[in-house]
């Protein structure tokens, strides 16, 4: 991995945290998730849990990230700590799921509300139902539904890949201009709301009716925990780019928990900001709870200003996951054949530019075939399953390379990982048992959990088929 140059310093890999969390989740997630809980308090609650969560994640995660601080991220900790194949079978996952489907999914919410300003062009309903996929157990695909929109999603994509190609510099100073415009736009949201005073203090503690008690509340609360958990997904991202961040013993550290902090304080008070004007049953039944709050505080110039907040939120986040997330396409190309052309780096400016290039080419592939739902819960699933695997490589690696130089420790080791690792595996079990369930009962939802497991296993085969012959 020595390929690449240390080039971003401290501000930029805080940008790159917060940009890369900061996306499209706290605008699309909230309503759904208080229609789920049927509390405010609750769901502040689901907030501040996943961020602390996100956080010991975070925490654990760096530990490896300063013992190994190259280019690749959990594909350099996996083969360190199970070998090539798990590490492989994690970069497959990561290209054929995780990374460009967030890419996808996070440049696809942008375009959409470039709708409020230029209106984009939209085929009839017969047209959309031309070209119609249908795939047992997993749903009905329509390539041509929203094509105006999925068209912009992909020139988005490529012109941040573009850009990143060009000069890791430029990719860097975009993200920090980006970021700063976000945190400025949310300091004016979260103000201009409370400051309004239209809303009521007595939302914060009055329960929607039919609130679920019990087991359904469990499994209603870990299904908003899910939605929480995309919106807080993205602080990983410096893992991937560790090899080019200048001082990362030192940086890398500070940046994730500096970075990770402030979203959780953003988050609780957007969330606050959202219960302030309305009432948890008003957030339940809103379709953009984010316009809804600000159209009570400032009229119809509200939905405008929120239209204008969530493309440059989402640009930030999707310029983040397009500049961090190639590095695994990346490093897995150093270490397999079949895919050694995306190992490339451009001899002129120094970037993976065949890597990005590669991203770009499926990330297109998966807007048009997905929908925004379908690829955030299937992503979620499983990143949470390989975030708890590099936690448990902390443990492993304490006894395995007990004398080795840790530049960072994770704090209270062994309960930090330990409770991460419990709740990571509460989730994932919870997640299957839900998803069968409600498919059993004659849901037509997709299981993305079952969807999930099976892309990832497929990397096995195919590590195995790709070394024939080498």
């Amino acid at each position: 991995m020595s390929g690449f140059t240390r080039t971003l310093g401290l501000k930029a890999t805080i940008a790159i945290v917060i940009g890369g969390v900061i996306g499209s989740g706290i605008f699309m997630k909230p309503a759904l998730m208080a229609s789920q809980l049927g509390s405010p308090l609750l769901l502040l609650s689901v907030w501040l849990v996943a961020g602390l969560v996100s956080m010991f994640g975070a925490l654990s995660n760096c530990e490896l990230a300063t013992l190994f601080p190259e280019t690749g991220g959990p594909f350099v900790f996996f083969k360190k700590i199970y070998g090539n194949v798990f590490a492989f079978t994690y970069a497959w996952a990561a290209f054929a799921v995780v990374n460009t489907a967030g890419n996808a999914s996070i440049a696809y919410v942008c375009s959409q509300y470039t709708n409020y300003f230029i209106e984009l062009p939209r085929f009839s309903n017969e047209t959309e139902h031309l070209l119609r996929l249908n795939i047992p157990a997993i749903g009905t695909i329509l390539p041509l539904e929203n094509f105006g929109v999925k068209t912009m999603t992909v020139i988005l994509v490529w012109v941040l890949s573009v850009i990143n190609c060009r000069s890791v510099k430029h990719g860097a100073a975009l993200q920090s201009i980006l970021t700063l415009l976000k945190a400025v736009a949310i300091v004016l949201l979260i103000g201009g709301i409370f400051f309004s005073s239209k809303g009521s203090v007595h939302n914060m503690v009055s329960n929607a009716q039919g609130m679920p008690s019990g087991w359904a509340l469990i499994g209603a609360y870990m299904a908003a925990i899910s939605g929480a958990f995309w919106a807080y997904d993205g602080w990983n991202n410096i893992t991937f780019v560790a090899g080019e961040i200048k001082e990362p013993q030192r940086n890398i550290p500070k940046a994730l928990f500096s970075g990770l902090f402030f979203c959780i304080a953003v988050y609780t008070l957007i969330n606050l900001a959202y219960i302030y004007a309305l009432p948890i049953e008003a957030m339940a039944n809103s379709s953009f709870v984010a316009s809804d709050a600000a159209s009570i505080s400032w009229g119809p110039i509200g939905a405008g200003i929120i239209a204008l907040l969530v493309i440059l939120s989402t640009l930030g986040a999707a310029n983040a996951n397009v500049l961090a997330t190639a590095r695994t396409t990346y490093a897995m190309g150093e270490d397999n054949k079949w895919f050694s052309n995306a190992a490339k780096i451009h001899p002129k400016v120094n970037t993976p530019s065949n890597a990005l290039i590669f991203n770009g080419v499926w990330s297109s592939v998966l807007i048009f075939s997905g929908s925004f739902d379908m690829l955030t819960d299937m992503l979620v699933f499983v990143t949470w399953f390989f975030y708890g695997m590099s936690t448990l490589g902390v443990i492993i690696l304490r006894f395995k390379m007990k004398d080795a130089d840790r530049p960072y420790k994770v704090w209270l080791y062994p309960v930090v990982p330990v409770i991460f690792l419990a709740f990571v595996t509460f989730f994932l079990c919870t997640t299957v048992y839900t998803d069968v369930t409600n498919y059993n009962n004659g849901s037509n939802l997709l299981i993305n959990s079952v969807l999930g497991i099976v892309i990832t296993l497929i990397g096995i085969p195919v590590y195995y088929m790709s070394r024939k012959g080498k």
